[in-house]
């Protein structure tokens, strides 16, 4: 199966952020959703990872109900095998676009992956072992109740640090992390950080119970998505061989459901 360069498909890549509204319909004609139905949409982006490549083969995203063996694909549109690590500076990747689901409680959106997984460790490419992800899927927990008439946003946040497990024989296998958040229900911080080098550098929002971490892309832009609201310490670590230290923003603060633009963050 051929790579897709994440770049090289903007056409199918959303950066935007959207909240949560109710579906109907009105004089131009806008169709509505189906009584009884809900609307889902799903993004990927990633935390970073100490990886030249991870690359997952994603053939479907699908859904759970609770109370039972109940599942519903969410027609993913955008199929293929994705650089977990491209997703940075904002990028991230539709995986299902506004599809209509039975309204009711969910317990877990399923990543559907196919056989085409592998990592890249120092330019040397091996398989990645993904058990049970190509038949049941990565689980993600979510518990969350669907209303009907609504359109809902989630984010996949896909942890490569703690998701890649290397095994006692040279090999790799995939035991995913995955932060699922509502886009409605958190909010994002974003910026561009000023480097006297090409070489990514790490951002980290925190507080007393939230962490989030992102990278850089080509030119110095990031985004941290599903920050639950509240007040914010920002800090950016330049790659190590710079020897520069590290800068702390402090109360960078967060509303649900809007993007936090910073001031652009500068390390000359």
């Amino acid at each position: 199966m051929k790579k897709l360069n994440v770049f090289s498909k903007m056409a199918i890549l959303a950066l935007g952020l959207i909240t949560l509204i109710a579906c109907s319909s009105d004089d131009n004609g806008n169709s509505t959703v189906e009584e009884g139905k809900a609307k889902m949409s799903v993004k990927l982006v990633d935390a970073p990872g100490d990886y030249d490549e991870v690359n997952i083969d994603v053939e479907d995203v699908v859904i759970k109900y609770s109370g039972g063996d109940a599942e519903t694909s969410l027609n993913a549109i955008n199929v293929g095998v994705y650089n977990l690590l491209e997703l940075t500076g904002g990028a991230s990747v539709v995986l299902a676009d506004d599809y209509e689901v039975p309204a009711g409680n969910i317990s877990q959106i399923r990543l559907i992956l196919g056989d085409d997984n592998t990592i890249v460790v120092n330019g040397e490419s091996k398989p990645l072992s993904t058990p049970s992800a190509q038949q049941s899927g990565l689980k993600i927990n979510l518990n969350t109740e669907l209303e009907p008439g609504i359109s809902y946003e989630y984010i996949l946040d896909f942890d490569v640090e703690e998701s890649i497990v290397a095994q006692g024989n040279g090999g790799y296998s995939l035991k995913p992390v995955i932060r699922a958040t509502a886009v409605a229900e958190t909010g994002i911080i974003s910026g561009n950080v000023i480097l006297p080098s090409t070489a990514p550098a790490l951002v980290t929002a925190s507080n007393s119970t939230t962490s989030v971490s992102a990278y850089t892309n080509a030119q110095g832009e990031f985004q941290l998505y599903g920050l639950p609201s509240g007040s914010y310490t920002l800090t950016v670590d330049s790659e190590a061989s710079l020897n520069l230290p590290t800068i702390t923003i402090l109360d960078v603060i967060v509303v649900n459901g809007e993007i936090k633009v910073v001031e652009d963050i500068s390390f000359n």
